[in-house]
């Protein structure tokens, strides 16, 4: 893996927050990414689905570039073979992409295409490329991608379906994953993604990861402001 002045950032500040955008009050979008700048956060969640990884369908490339904000920009793709869709994700302004490792055909191919490819936001950032695994995926699908990835995301509930509650074995899986990172000699971020509440949040930062996806716990429709400072909060406490 290449040193990225984007990662080189992140590895210095983290944990961090990645907070989900389509959770928000989409009326009111600007408002609601001006109350996550002043909260201090750093990363916008896009979770991307097209009804074929899973049942849902959300948003895609015209959204993303739609969204005016100094935060950086976190791309999940929830799609059916994303190779031939990536380039539209960056000219939108992606700054990291994560994608489904279950739903590649060729995943050395997504990975290394998606290292080919420019920042549009600044050329010099670079572009972190991610997987994400679903509960049930073996973690040792990693081992012959580390040296094409900045990223690892542990799904924390199975992707589309609302009101799923956090899965316990993921506290252990993420330990499991730390270790093979660094038994490889290798130093990626990791996250997890789902499941994410005020009650728990501060019990999943003890486990360790370098990013937490949130999104409904911040924008719950009353105190998204105040959300956003716990959650970020929670995290400087581990």
């Amino acid at each position: 893996m290449q040193s990225k002045p984007l990662w080189d950032e992140l590895r210095r500040i983290c944990p961090l927050i990645s907070v989900g955008i389509l959770t928000a009050d989409l009326m009111s979008l600007g408002s609601e990414l001006k109350l996550m700048e002043k909260a201090g956060v750093k990363l916008l969640h896009v979770d991307v689905m097209d009804g074929c990884f899973c049942p849902m369908m959300t948003v895609g490339p015209g959204f993303i570039k739609a969204l005016r904000t100094p935060l950086l920009k976190d791309i999940h793709l929830l799609i059916d073979e994303p190779l031939n869709k990536l380039e539209s994700y960056v000219a939108a302004g992606a700054d990291m992409i994560t994608v489904q490792v279950e739903f590649c055909r060729h995943i050395h191919r997504v990975l290394q295409s998606l290292g080919q490819m420019s920042n549009v936001n600044d050329p010099d950032r670079g572009i972190l490329r991610g997987i994400a695994l679903n509960p049930g995926t073996p973690l040792e699908v990693i081992s012959p991608l580390m040296d094409e990835l900045e990223m690892v995301f542990l799904l924390a509930i199975n992707p589309g379906w609302s009101g799923q509650k956090f899965i316990p074995s993921t506290g252990p899986r993420l330990a499991r994953l730390k270790q093979m990172i660094h038994d490889a000699n290798k130093d990626i971020l990791v996250g997890i993604d789902g499941g994410i509440t005020r009650n728990n949040i501060a019990d999943v930062a003890r486990m360790d990861a370098d990013i937490i996806v949130t999104g409904s716990a911040v924008f719950d429709g009353k105190t998204p402001l105040e959300n956003a400072k716990f959650m970020i909060s929670a995290l400087t406490k581990r």
